[in-house]
């Protein structure tokens, strides 16, 4: 199967070798963890992501995004499926899958199967396998921006999928905050009942938040990309899950490509900041209206960067 091209995936034979060069920097935002409001921080201190196994420090459910493989061509999805975990950083540089009895039961197909795909990647280098007590299957890939020649190619035969893609975005993460924040609102008519739930919610908000206040620029668009993959995957809706992460590996590549700029980068902050402080809140409209705000304003910096 060869690598989809940049901007949208295609299927294909054969993998093709993977790019090695750095993540275009993306805006680092900022807010802390303050009891009732989340307030954004100026100078969030950098961490980069540690090596191990992937699921506790992505923050996100590895079944939600990935999902059983419903194909008649069970290798050719599974390598997708993998692929876009990589490329989206479920699974980041460095970190490691779950055991190969786990994923293949998080895929629903063989581990002979499973062994097929992962070999795959491997060849093209998107990850490689390390035997010994601490071993397994460890993410090599690190994305890379798109070169200008590829941007002005996607621009001119694209640009309708482009926008397709971003409709589709609004569509799903502005539905997945509503519903979350219905979910907190009912939790707070319930009271102490639904206390456990609502906090645990509370909680992986603020630490995926946290995650994209306190990255490197340089794991910035990963971060990010787990922010928003959280808020669907909080839903508890694995399908709505899956489907905000198809809408953002479609962009992925031209999301990278977006330059750092300090006043996006201050902006972002507070726009994640307000969908946050939405969603607890309970408040319905106000977490769909932050959101859009927010995906507008990537999509017109997005659309401006290709024109």
């Amino acid at each position: 199967m060869s690598r989809p091209r940049t901007g949208f995936p295609r299927r294909t034979s054969r993998l093709s070798p993977a790019g090695g060069a750095g993540d275009a920097a993306g805006p680092p935002t900022a807010a802390a963890d303050a009891p009732g409001r989340v307030s954004p921080a100026e100078n969030p201190s950098c961490s980069s992501p540690a090596g191990g196994v992937a699921v506790p420090a992505a923050g996100v459910d590895l079944a939600a995004v990935l999902g059983p493989v419903r194909s008649q061509n069970a290798f050719e999805e599974t390598v997708e499926r993998l692929l876009a975990v990589v490329r989206l950083g479920v699974v980041g540089p460095g970190e490691r899958f779950p055991a190969e009895r786990e994923l293949a039961a998080l895929l629903g197909v063989s581990r002979i199967t499973l062994r097929e795909a992962i070999g795959d990647l491997r060849d093209a280098g998107y990850v490689e396998s390390r035997r010994g007590r601490f071993g397994g299957t460890f993410v090599t890939y690190t994305p890379s921006a798109p070169s200008q020649v590829e941007l002005r190619r996607i621009a001119a035969e694209d640009a309708d999928k482009i926008d397709d893609a971003l409709t589709f975005r609004m569509a799903v993460e502005t539905g997945a905050a509503q519903i979350l924040a219905q979910t907190a609102q009912a939790a707070q008519t319930a009271g102490e009942g639904r206390a456990p739930a609502a906090e645990r919610v509370r909680e992986a908000l603020l630490t995926r938040l946290a995650a994209v206040n306190q990255a490197c620029p340089e794991d910035y668009r990963r971060m990010d990309t787990l922010f928003h993959l959280s808020i669907a995957e909080l839903t508890g809706s694995s399908l709505l899950a899956a489907a905000c992460a198809d809408a953002r590996v479609r962009l992925n590549d031209l999301l990278n490509a977006i330059p750092v700029l300090q006043r996006n980068i201050d902006h972002t902050a507070t726009q994640h900041t307000a969908i946050v402080e939405a969603i607890l809140a309970g408040d319905t409209r106000r977490a769909q209206r932050a959101v859009a705000e927010h995906l507008d304003g990537t999509a017109a910096l997005l659309r401006g960067f290709l024109e």
